[in-house]
């Protein structure tokens, strides 16, 4: 299903011929993100990779390079993380040269214009604005920064207004050459082309990448002992909270267990939450768990957006089938229906060539291997209630209680006393 091979400076490339499709991906995934950032430089990463579009020596302007995708009716985009940076292209797959050609334009020749980033500045202090408008959104900011606090795992992937205004071209640039190496950077392909022939365009492109070796990020420190909230005070008619726990990185033996149980709690419309809070408690019109995991942190956390006077009534519902799960063994039945739903929809989002690159590049690229949907389900297979029931017990305690809130509240102190477990 898909081929990996190491060039001599250490660039891996991976291809994933896609014969049922007529598209063609190409996707620069390079291992550093947020985490690798130091408190002066937040969100230089997310900078970075907006000023990939605003010209190269090859396209100078955000016009030409604009249109170089556009005139063939190409998709392409960008994004950030914590761990990672992506830029992706995808076209019919007559135009796999193009596709190729642009994504090595803007990785090697970027200008990084000044006037540019000047612009670009703007841009970005107003996409954190519009995240700072967006509880349903910053809430999730809130939450990591209530688990990781003042280290680089807590701090918001697109920075703060303050960072971003004091950023200079040179941080930029010397981001770029320690971060952008061959080493640190993986060339997934993914659609319809021959194998042989796509590997051979991919080196030819990117062949000439930096060899030099990758900054490494900090360790991320986790203490916690008791229940924890955090508390953002704003005038809201919804209060807008994420209430969950600690739990571990992609490396553990559980990952899938904790993935199952997720979906199992929150992660479906007849999960135990959506179920419980929205269609009997009418509390809420959007409940969902999330489970996320790193290559360092993790946590499984419930996001709802409730009336300002019945937020006592929404947490207490969490905190009720948190416990239920934590002390009962669930059912056989409803264990099949969480895990086939794992399945299904895992194969429902791998139907196109983007979805393709990202889930396999992904992988290779945090946990250096890679784990096929079917060898997925046979770890999902293997999950009994009772693997279930012990993972529950042991996430779900009162010292790893995590509370973060945005509503018209003054004191956080009301909330600490509902987080018993």
């Amino acid at each position: 299903m898909f081929k990996k091979i190491v060039l001599k400076n250490g660039l891996r490339i991976l291809a994933l011929p896609q014969k049922t499709t007529e598209a063609v991906t190409g996707l620069i995934l390079v291992g550093t993100g947020s985490k690798y950032e130091t408190k002066e430089t937040n969100g230089l990463s997310h900078f970075l990779e907006h000023l990939f579009f605003k010209g190269t020596r090859q396209r100078p302007s955000p016009l030409l390079l604009a249109e170089t995708l556009d005139e063939i009716g190409g998709v392409y985009n960008a994004f950030t993380a914590e761990e990672y940076t992506g830029y992706f292209a995808k076209a019919a797959a007559n135009h796999l040269e193009t596709i190729l050609d642009w994504l090595a334009d803007i990785f090697f020749n970027s200008l990084l214009p000044p006037a540019e980033i000047e612009k670009e500045r703007k841009v970005i202090i107003e996409e954190i604005n519009l995240y700072l408008d967006t509880p349903t959104i910053y809430i999730s900011e809130l939450w990591k920064e209530l688990l990781y606090g003042d280290q680089p795992a807590g701090w918001p992937v697109a920075g703060t207004k303050e960072t971003v205004s004091q950023l200079t071209r040179q941080q930029i640039l010397n981001y770029l050459k320690s971060q952008y190496t061959a080493n640190n950077t993986l060339i997934c392909l993914a659609g319809n082309f021959s194998l042989n022939a796509g590997l051979k365009k991919v080196q030819k492109y990117f062949a000439k990448i930096n060899p030099q070796k990758s900054k490494t990020k900090p360790i991320v420190i986790e203490e916690q002992n008791k229940p924890q909230v955090l508390l953002f005070t704003k005038q809201t008619d919804q209060t807008h909270l994420a209430l969950g726990v600690r739990t571990f990185n992609l490396f553990h033996p559980q990952r899938f267990t904790l993935e199952i149980l997720s979906i199992l709690l929150g992660g479906m419309m007849s999960s135990r939450l959506f179920f419980e809070i929205r269609e009997k408690l009418g509390l809420a019109y959007y409940v969902k768990t999330e489970n996320e995991s790193n290559t360092d942190t993790g946590y499984l956390m419930t996001r709802v957006g409730v009336d300002n006077q019945r937020v006592d009534q929404a947490i207490s519902a969490i905190l009720k089938e948190y416990r239920k799960i934590r002390e009962k063994r669930v059912s056989a039945a409803e264990l099949k229906k969480a895990k086939e739903n794992f399945k299904g929809h895992l194969a429902l989002s791998l139907e196109s060539s983007d979805a393709q690159a990202s889930f396999y590049g992904l992988q290779e690229l945090l946990e250096k291997r890679i784990l096929t949907p079917e060898q997925m389900f046979k770890e999902v297979d293997k999950i009994t209630p009772n693997d279930m029931l012990k993972l529950a017990q042991a996430i779900f305690q009162p010292n790893r209680l995590n509370l973060a809130l945005i509503g018209p509240f003054k004191k956080k102190e009301p909330f600490e006393k509902l987080l018993k477990l």
